[in-house]
């Protein structure tokens, strides 16, 4: 099968209608989501939020083909979310409100490393990848490499991803994963992570504005 997307399946889908988005949350991405990012209501236990375990570590083909690493981001802010070209809807509906954030950041959008890391390397290629992330924003990268490098990546930021049988889909399968988007700072720090539809691309865009002009000034 050529696993290369066609133009007319990319064209749509930074068009999606916002007030159509389908929140999928799969009951295992969301309870490891939620264990690793919330702090346990139980006082008997050690409060944990684990954001000191989240960190930006890589070795990755970005979808020019060259071979990256989180070093080579070391001087913007990282924009991370992890997914997959054949995502029905939580991808591109999340790459679209990227795509919005960094609209609204306007000339800092500079200062802003926004990476697309696949969780199907088996299928988004260099080449998938470049096609795809054109369809969203000029900056927006495509980051891909094999299962284990991909595997790597997704644990540096604790991330969960699995492959689901379903044959009802092109190959028989899809990823679950989880939906967040990271926000790394230049160094490669955790900051923040913000998740499409709980905030609204102007306020995300604002958040992250306030930090670039605070790293300016100190």
């Amino acid at each position: 099968m050529n696993n290369i997307p066609k133009i007319n399946r990319l064209k749509p889908l930074r068009h999606l209608t916002w007030g159509a988005l389908v929140i999928v949350v799969v009951a295992s991405a969301g309870h490891l989501a939620w264990r690793t990012l919330n702090p346990s209501n139980d006082p008997a236990r050690v409060v944990v939020t684990g954001e000191a375990l989240i960190k930006s570590q890589f070795s990755l083909i970005d979808h020019t083909g060259q071979r990256v690493s989180e070093l080579d981001y070391r001087d913007r802010w990282q924009l991370v979310f992890f997914g997959f070209t054949y995502c029905p809807d939580i991808c591109p509906t999340t790459l679209s409100y990227v795509a919005n954030i960094l609209d609204l950041l306007g000339g800092n959008a500079e200062h802003v490393a926004p990476l697309f890391i696949t969780v199907d390397p088996a299928r988004d290629t260099q080449e998938v990848m470049a096609e795809y992330v054109s369809v969203f924003h000029p900056q927006l990268i495509g980051l891909t490499g094999s299962e284990a490098e991909v595997a790597s990546a997704a644990q540096s930021f604790r991330v969960f991803f699995e492959k689901r049988t379903d044959e009802t889909v092109p190959d028989g399968y899809l990823m679950a994963h989880s939906g967040y988007i990271y926000l790394m700072t230049p160094d490669g720090k955790y900051e923040a992570i913000f998740l499409e539809g709980r905030e609204t691309p102007e306020t995300v865009a604002e958040q992250i504005q306030l930090r670039i002009e605070k790293e300016y000034k100190s």
